[in-house]
């Protein structure tokens, strides 16, 4: 077999912002319009009783569901993440028959035993007062409306459910392996996503999310000695409940909700001048070098808010939150959940990736399951700048390592097009390759063909366009289109779309003419620096012809090169000693060693 190496860290974010409820209400809500553009609507009213002994709760859900879709709908599925923490689950046996297993998983639901599993099992539910049938099937309940929802209707779902916490294992769960009592994510009925591709009312096998904008109301009653915190405003302090105190929160705007809780968690709240507010929730039983990790890190939280407000957009909450939990770093609505006991690089690094997360992700709110490279990439691309920019980094190319991993994939023969279904990789390394490194690289290499100033306003200009909306694939590459000028949809199709390469090759140098090559299927515009014999210099830009333009340059602009026409010839002033194609490396050239004539190794 071939050998490739990948590396996969990603972090945990839980974000809890005190927004303006008025400024984020349902007046802003997409409906339909004349642009064709729609998206569904959920309103959560939650009461939740947990039982800290047994690790159980029971709820009480009245969720109002508005179709603001031209369809009819006479189904309709909510998500019950938890089952899939269950001997015999999809979750169970794919994390114990595909190629490569998760460390984190491996077999350890197998073992599970009855008090330890996680399940949601719902006892009844109504729709506008009138019981449906409805049907657990693993971790989507299918429900059979006895009225349809017709285009622009609201309807009311009531729902009484119990549930159990399993052990922690992947993202939720109780007693991780630092002693965080209780993370809670993906932990209560959730009503899946419909939009123009209609339900997306996937099984939870191993990978991440995709919901429903909607405004969260949630009591929790809790034992009296607990800490919580997560996504939403608290409302006022916790009022007392018998031997408990409940907690009362509310989320506008968001497509989840999440929360964690902890006897020994410390809060501290840290004010950034303009806002937002962060908090940070730890266990104050750690050892002294983890706490002071915790203290050191608040400062350097508010500045990667400011980078990331300043760089994607502004930050619309007036919360977010830091939550010790989980297992590992992940992002969810307004906070992150991490592991903490790590070493200060460490935790920096986790905090930026979850906390960039709120931005492609949670505002940006693209489909994980379909478009994973959107979220993870997009992610890894915007906090590496984030993390240079703290540290005060110059480096040539600050996404070299992306590089690496996506080029030792795609030598590797085993990479899988970034249309992959996130659960459909064959192997783990794959999946994290592609969606962490390649995603990455598509920004990044995305400014070499446009210039960088073009791909700074595309971003900006993304964001405000498609915040608060599910954008998909095509989104982010009109945007650039409508900011560049340039006809982009090549690149879409040929990285996003296939497993081409980009392997461009100096196949000759006689005197003053230089002969290149297309070696791969896929085009790219070329940077070509020559050094002359003379020990001069000059940079040359070679358009791509599909590209009907050229980006921004200060080098000299060649005449066109057409991607089927596999040679390219130019003819220089002098006689050329030294020629490179892509000095700047930010082209994801496969195979480097024929990028250089002359140069010495």
């Amino acid at each position: 077999m071939k050998k490739f190496f990948m590396c996969l860290f990603c972090a945990t974010i839980i974000f809890v912002c005190d927004a303006d409820v008025d400024s984020l209400n349902r007046a802003h809500q997409i409906q339909p319009s004349n642009s064709g553009y729609w998206q569904q609507h959920v309103d959560y009213s939650m009461e939740i009783d947990m039982d800290v002994n047994s690790y159980q709760y029971t709820g009480k859900q009245t969720l109002v569901y508005t179709n603001n879709s031209p369809e009819v709908l006479n189904r309709v599925y909510y998500h019950l993440f938890f089952n899939a923490f269950q001997p015999g689950s999809e979750m169970d046996v794919r994390s114990r028959t595909i190629a490569d297993p998760s460390t984190k998983i491996g077999d350890r639901i197998s073992k599970l035993k009855p008090n330890e599993i996680g399940y949601i099992k719902v006892n009844s539910l109504e729709q506008n007062g009138n019981s449906v049938q409805f049907e657990t099937v693993g971790t989507v309940l299918e429900v059979d409306l006895n009225q349809a929802i017709k285009p622009g209707e609201k309807v009311t779902f009531y729902m009484e459910f119990n549930a159990q916490v399993p052990v922690q294992i992947r993202r939720s769960g109780r007693n991780n392996k630092e002693g965080v009592a209780l993370s809670m994510a993906q932990w209560y009925p959730k009503m899946a996503e419909y939009d123009d591709e209609g339900w997306h009312a996937d099984p939870y096998i191993a990978r991440e999310f995709h919901g429903v904008w909607g405004d969260f109301d949630v009591k929790l009653a809790i034992d009296a000695n607990y800490v919580v915190g997560g996504t939403g405003y608290l409302q006022g302090a916790p009022k007392s409940k018998g031997n408990k105190k409940e907690y009362h929160f509310i989320a506008p705007r968001v497509h989840d909700f999440t929360w964690a809780a902890d006897p020994d968690f410390q809060h501290d709240i840290f004010e950034m001048p303009n806002g937002p507010k962060l908090h940070f929730y730890y266990k104050k039983t750690m050892s002294k070098k983890y706490l002071d990790n915790w203290k050191k890190l608040q400062p350097d939280t508010a500045k990667l808010m400011k980078f990331f407000s300043e760089n994607v957009g502004k930050y619309p909450y007036d919360q977010y939150s830091v939550i010790q939990g989980g297992d590992g770093g992940m992002e969810y609505a307004m906070c992150t959940l991490i592991t903490g006991e790590r070493n200060y690089g460490s935790l920096l690094g986790v905090t930026s990736h979850e906390m960039a997360h709120t931005w492609f992700q949670f505002l940006l709110a693209s489909n994980e399951a379909k478009h994973e490279w959107m979220d993870e990439g997009f992610t890894s691309y915007i906090s590496t700048l984030a993390i240079n920019s703290l540290k005060g980094n110059t480096g040539k190319n600050p996404f070299k390592n992306s590089y690496r991993r996506y080029v030792s994939l795609a030598n590797s023969g085993y990479e899988q097009p970034l249309t992959t279904h996130a659960d459909r990789y064959a192997y783990n390394q794959v999946y994290g390759t592609a969606a962490y490194s390649k995603g990455s690289v598509f920004l990044s290499q995305l400014g070499y063909v446009i210039g960088e100033e073009n791909l700074k306003k595309t971003i900006k200009k993304y964001f405000d366009d498609f915040s608060f909306k599910h954008p998909k694939p095509m989104d982010i590459v009109r945007t650039a289109e409508r900011v560049s000028g340039l006809e982009l949809d090549w690149y879409l199709i040929d990285f996003g779309q296939t497993t081409n390469t980009i392997d461009y090759g100096i196949k000759s140098v006689d005197g003053n003419i230089i002969v290149l090559e297309r070696i791969g299927l896929m085009p790219m515009p070329i940077d070509l620096t020559v050094t002359y014999v003379d020990g001069s210099q000059e940079a040359f830009y070679i358009p791509l012809q599909m590209m009907r333009g050229e980006k921004p340059t200060d080098a000299t602009v060649a005449s066109d090169w057409a991607w089927a026409i596999p040679t390219y010839s130019l003819k220089t002033n002098k006689n050329v000693k030294v020629v490179e194609i892509d000095s700047s490396e930010f082209m994801a050239d496969v195979k480097r060693e024929n990028n250089t004539y002359g140069l010495e190794k």
